[in-house]
């Protein structure tokens, strides 16, 4: 008995389909896609961790972080491995959609959705933050600034992949000198008194002044030990436009993951170290304030914020890419309406540019709160993560023989430690901020029904992330045969 295929449409989608849904392959090598892996993160190396401080003290940080950067680094080689078996701008999704079926795809795809739209709306209002304090032009923090930052920015995507990530390359690089340049200047005054000079709650089950806040502080601060790394895993929303992906995605993967961890460390001790865990857990330029003081390095300081705009810039602008090609493949497949799948002359999905933007732009416009967003897009995030973790354990155990040009070092091991540390994330995000888990949650709902009455009727089966997973039903038929 053969088993009932899964609801697709015709396996053209219609005339032309595919060729009118065409990215621009070839322009990214692995030094670009490096450049990408990085710009994504490291704007969170410049705020938004040390709130982690609040949550669990400096011991209770440094545990988060440390266990955040082991699910991390356990996803990337597993993404790694996945991304050599399928090099499609499907990502996640299409990792999960052979793996998983059709609802496993979705699931995954929306949830990288959620991270990747939510996450430049927030940024895009840190961006204004930034504008104001440094009296740029006499601009306050408001919607034009949010509105310059997406029409910019999205515009350089739009004119090419290839130039908008030479852009981002270079961006990347100026915070990534700056945060190096901060980490000299800071450890001048290192003092290891400061690490733990927050208060101790007593009454927290097995607090002490390097958790303060107790145990149940390294869990709360789970979320913010993240920062230091989360988006590095939409490096494989690059597989399509990238040379030799089955070469260049591993490696890039893993330089960038290399990268970050070396920044991590750089700046949460030269942060605490300089001026105080105390000090600096409830800052909104925590690098900043980390340097006020009569320490004879005011240049620095202002370096730093300069430098702080540059990192939320090379973020915005890569994480405006990955959302556009994540939403690509699930146009293109079916999954969401197509017409935002269609690219232009210059291959660029200007849809799936232009729509995520106003939806951005209107939510930064309309609410103001960057962290309540940023804890929305994690939430997203860490769903994504043990769905494509759990992807790599199934694949590994269903099809043993399936050729894989990379190999996750650990395997199955290493990738089961990623789920368990994602899914332990995602319990945190409760503890955070249990309103931003639950609008998440809203939004994850809306999202299944409509997948659910509709498009899952209406998939089209020659996508490639849907011709991939038709083959593996095809040859698991025929082995029953």
């Amino acid at each position: 008995m053969t088993a009932v295929p899964e609801p697709t449409t015709s396996p053209e989608g219609g005339d032309g389909y595919l060729e009118r849904r065409t990215l621009r392959r070839g322009s990214a090598g692995w030094l670009l896609l490096t450049g990408l892996g990085v710009a994504y993160v490291v704007s969170g190396d410049f705020s938004g961790w040390n709130v982690g401080l609040a949550q669990g003290g400096f011991g209770g940080l440094a545990i988060a972080t440390v266990l955040m950067g082991a699910m991390y680094a356990c996803l990337v080689f597993s993404l790694a491995e996945l991304s050599a078996i399928l090099p499609t701008a499907g990502g996640g999704y299409g990792f999960a959609r052979r793996a998983l079926g059709t609802w496993g795809g979705f699931l995954t795809g929306t949830a990288i959705l959620i991270e990747y739209i939510l996450a430049p709306a927030a940024i895009s209002i840190f961006i204004g933050d930034y504008v104001e304090s440094l009296n740029l032009f006499g601009l306050t923090s408001g919607w034009p600034v949010y509105l310059a930052c997406f029409a910019v920015f999205i515009g350089i995507h739009l004119w090419g992949v290839g130039e908008a990530l030479r852009f981002s390359l270079v961006v990347t690089a100026v915070a990534v000198l700056a945060l190096v340049v901060f980490a000299l200047g800071a450890f001048t005054q290192f003092d290891p008194s400061h690490l733990d000079d927050i208060a101790v709650d007593t009454t927290a089950a097995g607090s002490s002044s390097w958790l303060p806040l107790g145990l149940l502080g390294i869990w709360a601060a789970f979320p913010f030990g993240m920062w230091f790394f989360l988006g590095v895993e939409g490096v494989p929303l690059a597989a399509e436009e990238a040379k030799d992906p089955v070469r260049s995605m591993p490696r890039a993967l893993s330089i960038s993951m290399g990268i970050l961890v070396l920044l991590a460390l750089l700046t949460f001790l030269a942060s605490t170290g300089a001026r105080g865990a105390d000090a600096i857990k409830d800052a909104g330029n925590p690098l900043v304030v980390a340097l006020e003081g009569d320490f004879g390095l005011s240049w620095l300081k202002t370096f730093v914020n300069y430098a702080g705009l540059a990192g939320l810039v090379a973020s915005f602008f890569s994480l405006i890419y990955a959302g556009s090609r994540q939403l690509f493949a699930l146009s293109r497949a079916g999954y969401l309406p197509r017409f935002l799948s269609l690219t232009s002359k210059r291959k660029a999905p200007y849809l799936g540019l232009l729509i995520p933007g106003a939806i951005g732009f209107a939510l930064a416009a309309a609410t103001g709160n960057g962290p309540r967003m940023l804890n929305i897009a994690v939430f997203g995030a860490t769903i994504s993560y043990a769905l494509m973790a759990l992807s790599h354990i199934v694949l590994r155990k269903r099809e043993p023989g399936l050729e894989r040009p990379y190999r996750t070092p650990g395997g199955i091991a290493t990738s089961s430690v990623a789920f368990v540390l994602a899914l332990s994330a995602l319990v945190a995000t409760f503890l955070v901020d249990k309103d931003a888990a639950f609008i998440a949650l809203g939004v994850y709902a809306v999202a299944l029904a409509y997948f659910a009455f509709y498009s899952r009727h209406h998939l089209v089966a020659s996508a490639p992330e849907e011709e991939f997973a038709a083959l593996a039903q095809a040859e698991a038929e025929l082995s029953r045969d």
